[in-house]
């Protein structure tokens, strides 16, 4: 399919985050974009800013008749979407042109010199970090991220056709749709047990993403992942390595010894070793692009992160409040570190929604052990995205397994109160459901307390 040809680009599902970064991209190369979404959100009332159209009824009455032309339309959906859904059935069932985003995603960049990021944990970090860098030497790239960016307040940076930067989603096996020049694999941790069945199928996925790199192609993989590829890691023996950390009012300032040569007094602003990795695997990326290092060392320093990504809602001597995505055992004790690195002597207290009941008993043991790690934990239902519930698996079964006694079951409304409560002076809200919703209602009620 040749994209010139098409005109109009109906999205079902336009508000999720991936989604969205190509509304926004095929909007802005003058094609007639709208689409459908379950319910109005801040994504979904930016695009409608631009000029995208957006309705919120699931009927074949809400398509136009614009829509209507088989040659000159594009349907696109999101793996998320139900089986029965009644746009999405008249789209297949009448000969027009269905496609995945991934799919999508996938034709956009064979064209183009692609860099992708590919991992369990890190992806969206890393790949906004990855545009950053490289948009800010110049680089005539769009970079398409998995979050919004808070230096471009986007999903979406805009600024060529020539390279493209992506985030390689693991999940429903989306990833095996490009065909990138220069990737990275961050992590390898069994997740998406729902779609894989055991970990081992997880890893055989990504053994394939590895074969879909073009020729003369590489591979950057975190030292310890069963690949081979080029290294990187912290203070070890990686091809690109991070030296020398020291940490001033929250900054890191670090070396970084590549095969060539070394950098030094790095400053790089997100807390957390985790966040280090990803800065570094992005970096080494933009050095084999062909980055100067001087500049490459500017623009690491005007990194802003993330939404949502261990953003910082409020930070005084007294009292701070952070939010992060975190959903997944190994991402909450990625949190706790940088909290624990951070704030030594403070105690903390984590509100966590867990997100699919799947993924709650995939790891039941493995949550329990790491929100374990907080002072004061107080723990929302699980939040079901996609699907049914699993008998037995409630907030209150992982609930008794977390070993501290400093633990509570609480619903949405009582969340202010029992902040009020607690004698905590880190606040966390972690989840991937809608908590994030919840921050905005924390924010205000606890930024005239401080």
């Amino acid at each position: 399919m040749n994209l010139k040809d098409i005109h109009n680009i109906y999205f079902i599902g336009i508000g999720g985050i991936g989604m969205s970064a190509l509304a926004r991209y095929f909007n802005a190369n003058n094609k007639l974009v709208s689409g459908y979404d379950k319910t109005p959100t801040d994504i979904t009332n930016g695009l409608k800013e631009l000029g995208i159209e957006v309705n919120f009824t699931d009927s074949v009455e809400n398509i136009k008749s614009v829509l209507q032309n088989k040659e000159t339309t594009l349907i696109v959906y999101t793996p998320a979407i139900p089986k029965n859904h009644e746009q999405l059935n008249y789209f297949k069932n009448n000969g027009f042109k269905v496609f995945k985003r991934s799919q999508i995603l996938g034709l956009i960049t064979e064209n183009t010199f692609c860099l992708a990021v590919a991992g369990t944990h890190g992806k969206t970090t890393t790949t906004s970090i990855l545009g950053h860098l490289m948009h800010e030497c110049q680089v005539p790239l769009t970079a398409f991220l998995g979050g919004i960016s808070e230096n471009y307040n986007s999903n979406l940076i805009l600024g060529g056709n020539e390279v493209s930067v992506v985030e390689a989603d693991e999940f429903d096996r989306s990833f095996l749709t490009l065909s990138p020049n220069l990737a990275c694999i961050t992590s390898m941790d069994a997740d998406h047990l729902d779609i894989y069945g055991d970990a081992s199928e997880l890893k055989k996925s990504f053994e394939d993403f590895t074969k879909r790199i073009k020729p003369n192609g590489k591979l950057f993989i975190k030292n310890g992942l069963p690949l081979s590829g080029i290294t990187y890691g912290i203070e070890d023996d990686s091809d690109y390595t991070i030296q020398n950390i020291k940490i001033y009012n929250g900054t890191y300032v670090f070396d970084v010894k590549t095969p060539k040569t070394e950098l030094e007094n790095l400053k790089f602003n997100l807390p957390g070793r985790h966040n280090l990795s990803n800065a570094l695997v992005a970096l080494a990326m933009a050095v084999e692009y062909g980055c100067p290092n001087q500049q490459l060392a500017k623009a690491l320093a005007s990194y802003k992160g993330v939404k949502r990504r261990f953003t910082y809602h409020i930070k005084t001597d007294d009292f701070v409040f952070i939010d992060d995505y975190a959903h997944h055992p190994e991402e909450i004790n990625a949190v706790h570190q940088a909290v624990r690195e951070m704030y030594p002597n403070k105690k903390v207290l984590a509100i966590f929604q867990p997100h699919l009941y799947s993924r709650t008993n995939d790891f039941a043991d493995e949550f329990a052990k790491s929100l374990s790690q907080f002072d004061e934990l107080l723990l929302l239902d699980i939040y079901p995205a996609r699907e049914l519930p699993i008998p037995g698996v409630t907030s209150a079964w992982l609930l008794e397994k977390v070993s501290h006694k400093n633990k509570q079951l609480i619903g949405k409304n009582e969340l202010l109160t029992k902040i009020h409560e607690s004698q905590a002076q880190v606040i966390l809200t972690m989840g991937a459901g809608d908590i994030g919703e919840e921050v905005r209602h924390i924010k205000k009620e606890f930024s005239y307390a401080n």
